[in-house]
């Protein structure tokens, strides 16, 4: 049985706020700070502030925003995840979206709730999530699954159209985003820059007639490219 977390006091739960609105951070401040058994320990307003910031503040709880000017909340929790395994994280959003709910499982987030939620329910999930429970559905989650593998076996012959508009290059990084590597893996593997990267996403996104990462990763799934990628040269 998984241990579950206790929080005082004298050892609050520690949070960590990621928004891009300082309106919305600073109510969030105020609701959490007002707890006895929480503390605010950082906010960011980007992805990159987030990624940066985060793992140095050692938090028990992430509540990020779906959507941010450079990114989206679901990447911050999937980074941060990365190097924090224990991290706990709640997406914050402002519509119920099954694509943001399934990147949010894939990612490893422990909860999403949207922000009409009243005041008393985000100190509950937050206080559900830091104990190591999770927040997301059993159902929901069944029926998410099971749309994406319906999705998988259905015949794409567009899709295979637009596979073969990519580069090799574009094929290597597909197939990476189908192991679920982040950005920051990809580029350490093939030793490009982050930017370079997501650079090459976008324009494989666009071929392919996606707008999520997630819909690329399930084409990669469906379609590994011929051959083992090439290995990259030192």
């Amino acid at each position: 049985m998984t241990e579950v977390r206790e929080f005082s006091p004298q050892a609050p739960i520690k949070v960590f706020l990621v928004d891009d609105h300082e309106v919305v951070r600073r109510g969030l401040h105020d609701l959490i700070d007002a707890e006895t058994d929480m503390e605010v320990v950082g906010e960011a307003g980007s992805v990159d502030h987030a990624v940066a910031r985060g793992p140095a503040l050692r938090p028990h709880v992430a509540i990020l925003d779906v959507r941010l000017p450079d990114g989206d909340g679901i990447t911050v929790c999937r980074e941060l995840r990365s190097v924090m395994p224990g991290l706990a994280c709640l997406i914050l959003t402002s519509f119920d979206d099954d694509d943001a709910l399934l990147d949010a499982i894939m990612a490893g987030a422990a909860g999403y709730v949207l922000k009409q939620i009243k005041g008393s329910d985000l100190l509950m999930a937050v206080r559900t999530v830091a104990s190591g429970q999770s927040m997301l559905d059993p159902a929901t989650t069944a029926r998410l699954m099971e749309s994406l593998r319906a999705h998988e076996d259905a015949p794409a012959p567009q899709q295979d159209d637009a596979l073969a508009a990519l580069s090799p290059r574009e094929l290597e990084i597909l197939d990476l985003v189908g192991e679920g590597l982040t950005n920051r893996e990809i580029s350490r593997r093939l030793f490009l820059s982050e930017k370079t990267v997501k650079n090459h996403i976008s324009r494989l996104l666009g071929k392919l007639g996606v707008e999520r990462r997630i819909q690329a990763a399930v084409l990669a799934t469906q379609h590994h490219p011929e051959g083992p990628p090439p290995e990259p040269h030192h």
